[in-house]
């Protein structure tokens, strides 16, 4: 069994980090380059040196794409672990995700600098910020050199929209499946389980405004059209001490209630439920997981965080999840192992992790507005048989609530 600590949530920030050269996250931040009082992060390299880019997507509500003007990338890892290397000219890193980047800087002085730019990529209807985040890659300059005013050169980024782009580069993402680090997919399946996510509504209070589709409802979101309502007492406590009543509940749908066309025509009736409900795995359970977008209120992305595991990315595709045909096709080889993985506008993405870290472990959409909206649920992983597979008593000193 591994034993592994609930973590506070992972500090989002954006790094631009050389190998050499760690700097901190205030010089490191890449600034909007329109705004005057602040100063824009200057990335300073050396001819024909390899740069380690440390990557952190610290925007709450954005999916963003990220380039270098005139310089490919390579990709080397996602969210801490390994990954086949690939170069790129442009990235996609979704809320709180991470990744490393190898930049290889021009081998002589190139008699230019080049903007470091991230722009948004946003499928939804509602409105958005369309700025762009910029910082400079600047080369140190010859001894004596006489280049002054040097020409700046600009990186063409993916329309704000581009599904097909982020598809293609999350389909590159490999598991280096190697002797030294290999990659543990789950080939058998214990349990499996379908969600859709997406929006809906709920009804407006009484006596407020709210800015849903109309003045009678507001957004809301959810998963197999359960919008989660978070308790008020703590759900790890509620459990360990079998006081689960009132708390939280273990019917959440292993399928979706109503099944329909998710990513065509959507149903009329948009109101969702609520509820605080979890799914209950028995300790080491293998788990298959497919996740499937809808177009409920318009269909967008869904970048997904489970907390407590890291996942196989098995398989993924446009449209409906065909249960016959589309299994068939999953990677059970190489499949990218990460703890984040942004499910692009219209997709369903096919998950598997072992149920082997005891506990309740939140399970969440890394848009903080849809998470916020209820877009969220819980996974109850049960004690095992032998003794280190028991959930361990709260620390003595644990502040009480």
């Amino acid at each position: 069994m591994r034993i592994r600590r609930q973590s506070l949530p992972r500090p989002c920030r954006m790094e631009v980090a050389p190998m050499s050269l760690m700097p901190t996250p205030s010089t490191a931040s890449l600034a909007p380059y329109t705004t005057a009082q602040l100063k824009t992060f200057k990335l300073k390299v050396k001819p024909g040196k390899t740069y380690l880019l440390r990557m952190i997507n610290v925007a709450l509500n954005d999916e963003l794409f990220f380039s270098i003007a005139n310089h490919a990338l390579t990709v080397v890892d996602i969210d801490a672990i390994y990954v086949k290397p690939f170069k790129t000219e442009t990235i996609l890193i979704t809320p709180c995700q991470t990744t490393n980047l190898l930049l290889k800087a021009k081998p002589h002085f190139p008699n230019a600098t080049f903007l470091m730019a991230a722009q948004l990529y946003a499928t939804g209807q509602g409105t958005f910020d369309n700025s762009t985040v910029a910082g400079i890659l600047q080369y140190e300059q010859p001894p004596k050199s006489p280049f002054k005013n040097l020409p700046l050169f600009k990186p063409t980024l993916p329309s704000l929209n581009d599904t097909s782009f982020a598809a293609n580069f999350t389909g590159k993402l490999r598991s280096l499946a190697n002797a030294r680090f290999p990659a543990n997919v789950p080939q058998k399946v214990d349990k499996r389980f379908f969600f859709t996510v997406g929006l809906g509504t709920n009804p407006c209070p009484q006596n407020q405004t709210c800015q849903g589709p109309n003045n009678s409802t507001k957004f809301s979101a959810a998963v197999n059209n359960v919008s989660f309502v978070l308790p008020t007492t703590a759900t790890l406590q509620a459990h360990f001490f079998q006081q689960s009543k009132g708390v939280y509940t273990t019917d959440f749908p292993t399928t979706p209630i109503f099944p329909f066309n998710y990513t065509g025509t959507p149903p009329n009736n948009t109101m969702v439920s609520n509820g605080t409900k979890a799914v209950v795995l028995p300790f080491n359970t293998s788990v298959e997981l497919v996740l499937q977008d809808t177009s409920i209120l318009g269909i967008e992305s869904h970048p997904l965080h489970l907390h407590g595991f890291n996942f196989f990315v098995v398989g993924q595709g446009f449209g409906n999840f065909d249960n016959n045909k589309d299994p068939p096709k999953f990677n059970l080889v190489d499949p990218v192992d990460r703890n984040t993985v942004g499910m692009t506008s219209g997709v369903w993405v096919a998950i598997r992790f072992q149920a082997d870290n005891l506990g309740v472990w939140f399970m969440h959409y890394h848009l903080e507005v849809h998470t916020s909206w209820g877009l969220r649920m819980a996974w109850i992983v049960l004690d095992g048989k032998l003794p280190n597979q028991k959930l361990p008593p709260p620390p003595s000193d644990l502040p009480k609530c």
